[in-house]
C-alpha cells in the first residue's frame, strides 16, 4: 500500500539562514514602511537603492521587505503653498498609521521638505520614524566636516525645521542668497517632480554650488530628493551628500540589524 500523501505545509525558503539545520530559526529584516509620493520620481529611487543596498549586503536574491504608502503629491503641494502645515500632517500621520497596521516595524518619511511635520507623524505611531536630518548629519560629521551648504525646497532652505536639526548635531549651515533659492526651488517642482532633467539646471546648480562654497561651504547637502536626479559628486568641488542614499542606506542597516550578513 502507498503511504498516504504528506498535509504538512511546504517549507518556507525564509524561514532557516543558508546552511542551517533547521533548528534555528533566520533573524529576518524589519518591515520598512516607506511614505512616499512627494514626489514619485524620488520615491521610485528609494525602492530601488532599498532592493540593490539588501542584495548587496545579504547576497543572493535577497530584496527588501518594504511597505509603500504613496500620497497624491498634488493634495500635498497644495498645503504646503497655503501654509497649511498641520493639515498636511494629519495626512501623513494617518497614512503612517496604516503602514503600522499593515506590519510595518520602521518608518521612512521619503521627502525632506515634509520633515517640517516629522514630530507629527512619529506621535502618531508606535513604530521609530528614522529622521532623514539625522541621517544626514552623521554622515556630515564622519567626514569630519562642521560647515555646510543646504539645497533644497524653498521650504527647507529658509524655515528653521531642517536647518536647526541639522544645527543640533554641531553644524553651521549655509543657505544660497534669495535669487538662487527661487531659481533651486523652482528647479524641484517645475522640472524634477515632473521628471524633466535639463542641462542648463544642472549648470545653474553648479553655479549655486560654487557660490557656497565661496561663502564658506565644506561640503553640500542635498536636501530635496529630486536633486540627486540632477547632481552629484562630480558636479561639486566638495563632497555632496545625497540624502535619499543617506536616507535608505540608515533604513537598510537599522531593517538588517542581527541579520547575517553573506
Amino acid at each position: 500500500m502507498s503511504p498516504a500523501p504528506s498535509t504538512a505545509p511546504p517549507p518556507d525558503p525564509d524561514a532557516f539562514p543558508p546552511g542551517s539545520d533547521g533548528d534555528t530559526p533566520a533573524v529576518r529584516q524589519r518591515v520598512v514602511g516607506m511614505l512616499g509620493g512627494m514626489s514619485w520620481e524620488s520615491t521610485a529611487e528609494y525602492y530601488r537603492l532599498a532592493n540593490v543596498l539588501v542584495r548587496e549586503r545579504l547576497g543572493g536574491l535577497h530584496s527588501a521587505r518594504l511597505l509603500l504608502a504613496s500620497v497624491d503629491f498634488a493634495e500635498v503641494e497644495r498645503l504646503q503653498v497655503a501654509g497649511e502645515w498641520e493639515r498636511a500632517g494629519r495626512l501623513l500621520a494617518e497614512e503612517a498609521t496604516r503602514l503600522e497596521a499593515a506590519g510595518a516595524e520602521l518608518l521612512v518619511l521619503c521627502t525632506n521638505t515634509m520633515h517640517r511635520v516629522a514630530d507629527q507623524v512619529q506621535a502618531a505611531v508606535a513604530i521609530p520614524l528614522l529622521h532623514l536630518a539625522d541621517a544626514t548629519a552623521t554622515a556630515v560629521r564622519s567626514a569630519g566636516l562642521s560647515t555646510i551648504g543646504l539645497l533644497g525646497t524653498a521650504f527647507t532652505m529658509e524655515q528653521d525645521f531642517y536647518r536647526d536639526r541639522l544645527a543640533g548635531h554641531g553644524l553651521r549651515v549655509l543657505v544660497p542668497g534669495a535669487a538662487d533659492r527661487a531659481e533651486v526651488h523652482r528647479v524641484i517642482y517645475d522640472e524634477l517632480c515632473l521628471g524633466v532633467v535639463r542641462p542648463e539646471s544642472r549648470d545653474a546648480y553648479r553655479r549655486v554650488i560654487e557660490r557656497l562654497v565661496d561663502a564658506g561651504a565644506q561640503g553640500v547637502v542635498l536636501g530635496c530628493t529630486e536633486i540627486e536626479l540632477l547632481v552629484g559628486a562630480e558636479d561639486s568641488p566638495v563632497p555632496v551628500f545625497p540624502t535619499t542614499r543617506l536616507h535608505v542606506e540608515a533604513a537598510v542597516t537599522a531593517a538588517l540589524e542581527g541579520v547575517p550578513a553573506r
